[in-house]
């Protein structure tokens, strides 16, 4: 059997290139991780960095959860997750501490790789702003966002301790004055709407926030999405159009396509891309960065992010790689390393 010549050989891979067979590997920012879970405990630095080694995740949002669950007296049975019984859970600042501890301790070369974002404070006390600026004096030169914020949250809403949380009270408008001062982006978690109201019922609160704090960068998870929500309604048929309006008017809006974005809006149900977010990332290339919301173990977090790529293979290479990769970093603070 004759052997092929290197030109036929260089040839074929040309056209198998052209025609758009050779799948894309893409080097990702997880826009979205928690180092810890519910409980406050981890799977650790190690795991982490494996992770992200195996996975090409070159760079990481990495904050805590800014509850932690009681195990009630009452429950003969320590609850896994904070939906696991009615205990309630209560706003734990010690989360920031973890953080800060664990990113501290790696080599610089590696520290370079995570982003810390503060998110231990309650979002309904005015003295919240002043506790943020005490840990950016603390630990001066580490923290590069505020955020996760729980504001809206499903039913983890109703089971925290104290008021419901707004992104539109008082206390959150001294945390975003404080945010612009010192170039932090800020990560909020606010639902569009309640599980069974089919508008957007809570959009004024993230709107007016926009709306007002125009120098703030806001990166709203999930697009005001949750998976809590999708099982009482499968699909929020405004949601598209909200986004393309907000996004027509607010330049300070960023979304985290975080898991809960998957399915049923960027994918099918047979597993291909919608035409239309498609169109949308397109027209705001720069507005879109991946998240996988872990929260204390990684063990599926290059799952979560590689997920993505039958979207992100829908996209034009360059946008493809900017929503991956390069969004995320765009909108930390000029003075983070790049």
């Amino acid at each position: 059997m004759p052997v092929p010549s290197t030109r036929l050989i260089f040839a074929c891979l040309l056209a198998v290139s052209s025609s758009g067979a050779v799948a894309r590997e893409y080097a990702y920012s997880d826009a979205h991780l928690h180092y810890v879970d519910f409980f406050q405990e981890t799977a650790g630095m190690p795991k982490l960095l494996k992770a992200m080694a195996d996975n090409r995740i070159e760079h990481v949002m990495i904050s805590g959860v800014p509850v932690a669950k009681k195990w009630h007296e009452d429950e003969p049975k320590r609850p896994r997750y904070y939906a696991g019984d009615d205990a309630d859970a209560y706003w734990y600042s010690a989360t920031d501490v973890i953080v800060a501890a664990a990113v501290n301790k790696l080599p610089a070369e590696q520290r370079q790789h995570f982003h810390p974002f503060l998110s231990g404070f309650n979002p309904n006390d005015k003295n919240s702003a002043a506790h943020i600026q005490r840990m950016l004096d603390l630990y001066p030169g580490l923290w590069q966002g505020i955020g996760e914020v729980f504001t809206r949250h499903d039913d983890l809403t109703a089971l925290t301790s104290g008021d419901t949380p707004r992104a539109n009270n008082e206390a959150m408008t001294r945390i975003y004055h404080l945010a612009a001062e010192n170039d932090l982006p800020v990560m909020l978690h606010s639902n569009i709407t309640s599980k069974r109201e089919r508008n957007p019922l809570y959009l004024a609160e993230v709107e007016e926030p926009l709306r007002n704090h125009p120098h703030t960068r806001f990166i709203w998870a999930h697009a005001g999405t949750s998976m809590e929500i999708h099982r009482h309604q499968t699909q929020l048929d405004f949601l598209l159009p909200t986004l393309t309006r907000m996004l027509e008017s607010y330049p300070n809006l960023f979304i985290d396509l975080s898991w809960s974005m998957l399915t049923p809006y960027l994918l099918d149900e047979a597993g291909k891309p919608r035409d239309e977010w498609v169109k949308l990332v397109e027209r705001f290339p720069e507005r879109f960065m991946l998240g996988s919301d872990v929260v204390g173990r990684f063990n599926k977090l290059g799952k979560e992010l590689r997920s993505f790529d039958p979207f992100l293979d829908a996209l034009p290479e360059d946008v493809a790689r900017k929503v991956a990769r390069d969004n995320f970093l765009s909108v930390l603070p000029r003075s983070a390393a790049r």
